[in-house]
């Protein structure tokens, strides 16, 4: 679960620790909404960055990058709860959830960066909150009632929407699915953290997952490292992908969940998918196509339906 589906993960799961007291003169003021909006344009700009650096560094070599520096980032959260991670069955847990919630869904996500606009995948990153949702019904024997049953079927037909498209005459229907499945597993990710880390420290959980995922893909980062030198605007997005997308936003995320509440902290859901097509948009030239705006609107309204009806 990192970056911008990390909204999605820990409001649907409760895996972040529980704030002792909610800042109210904070809600009603200037801080929030302008942290949610930084936190926004940050997990968006993931996918610029995705998409700027994985032409040249392949998929593995940049998620090792993107895992490596998140989980240094979030390397002192670890240390300070070190005495909560003792063990080989927590680590055998934790190593398992990073690879389905990080190293897997990351790799997804470059691979369709090198395929398809940024936009593309925020938009398909979404789909993480329906996701977390149908896997709590198909595996856990969660309820879903019929307002997320319908909002489930919105999700989806925004879906095939969107892999119905086209850019550049080029269809986008498997980078559609890579983000689809990314997004899948990160359903299952919430899932599992939610019922197998209760009571760990989430900033701590992070980092232990990051790193494990690191150690996990290394291998197959230096099978696959590129031979052709790597441009210095790649190397930069890779950077800003890790460091500041991944290890620092996630700060920023669980500082706000224990001000304000894992509740209201999803909102920024809602942001990413606007913040990552405006970003390829106005930065990278992207075009932003009558099927992309009615994917959209789909997705992120049947997101915010099945949000409400979890209330």
């Amino acid at each position: 679960m990192r970056s911008p589906e990390l909204a999605a993960t820990v409001a649907a799961n409760g895996s972040a620790p529980a704030p002792a007291a909610v800042d109210d003169t904070a809600r009603a003021g200037w801080r929030t909404p302008l942290e949610l909006t930084v936190l926004g344009a940050i997990w968006g700009g993931s996918f610029l960055f995705m998409r700027v650096a994985a032409k040249d560094f392949g998929a593995l070599p940049l998620v090792e990058m993107r895992l490596g520096l998140g989980a240094l980032i979030l390397l002192p959260f670890l240390w300070k709860a070190r005495e909560s991670f003792r063990g080989a069955k927590i680590w055998a847990k934790l190593a398992l959830i990073g690879l389905i919630n990080s190293a897997l869904p990351f790799a997804l996500f470059a691979w369709a960066a090198q395929r398809a606009p940024a936009g593309i995948g925020a938009i398909t990153n979404s789909m993480a909150v329906l996701f977390t949702a149908l896997v709590g019904f198909l595996f856990f024997g969660e309820k879903i009632g019929i307002q997320r049953g319908i909002a489930l079927l919105a999700g989806f037909a925004g879906v095939v929407v969107l892999a119905s498209g086209k850019t550049a005459g080029a269809s986008i229907g498997w980078a559609v699915a890579a983000g689809c499945a990314a997004a899948f597993l990160y359903g299952i990710g919430a899932n599992l953290v939610r019922r197998q880390l209760t009571g760990l420290p989430a900033a701590a959980v992070a980092a232990a997952t990051l790193g494990c995922s690191a150690l996990l893909t290394l291998p197959f980062a230096i099978a696959t490292w590129p031979a052709h030198a790597i441009a210095a605007k790649s190397w930069l997005s890779a950077a800003m992908l890790g460091v500041l997308c991944t290890g620092i936003a996630f700060v920023m995320y669980y500082r706000l969940i224990q001000r304000i509440g894992a509740g209201r902290a999803v909102a920024v859901t809602y942001l990413v998918p606007l913040f990552g097509v405006a970003w390829g948009w106005m930065l990278l030239g992207e075009p932003l196509t009558v099927t992309m705006l009615v994917a959209g609107a789909l997705i992120l309204g049947s997101v915010a339906m099945s949000q409400r009806a979890a209330k």
